[in-house]
């Protein structure tokens, strides 16, 4: 996967810029839809990513993006289903997981948190 530039509140991916958190899901590109966890974002400061959400599962690793400053939460929920699905999680600043995708090979999926 091609990245390009990132900075606070937007992505720039195989040329084409996001301004929204992203799912990558086995090479394709969506908005991550966060309304299944606004119901925890009084009990976390933030809106979190829970399992309610339609988490990318289908890799051998997921990597999550929590941002510039990394105030992305992950609930514990997502950590036990990766682990109960033999998936392994790297929960990492937005940078760093750009990093880690760009050496990464097709079975990895990810969340990528673009602001705080």
């Amino acid at each position: 996967m091609d990245f390009g530039k990132f900075k606070f509140g937007s992505i720039e991916i195989a040329g084409v810029t996001y301004e929204h958190d992203v799912i990558i899901d086995r090479g394709k590109i969506r908005k991550r839809k966060k309304k299944p966890s606004k119901k925890f974002r009084k009990q976390f400061g933030h809106t979190p990513v829970s399992v309610e959400e339609e988490i990318p599962w289908r890799c051998q690793s997921l990597v999550i993006g929590t941002g510039n400053h990394g105030s992305l939460p992950v609930m514990d929920e997502v950590k036990l289903e990766a682990r109960r699905r033999k998936i392994k999680l790297l929960i990492v600043l937005t940078k760093d997981a750009i990093e880690t995708l760009a050496k990464k090979g097709q079975h990895t999926n990810a969340i990528l948190h673009v602001t705080c």
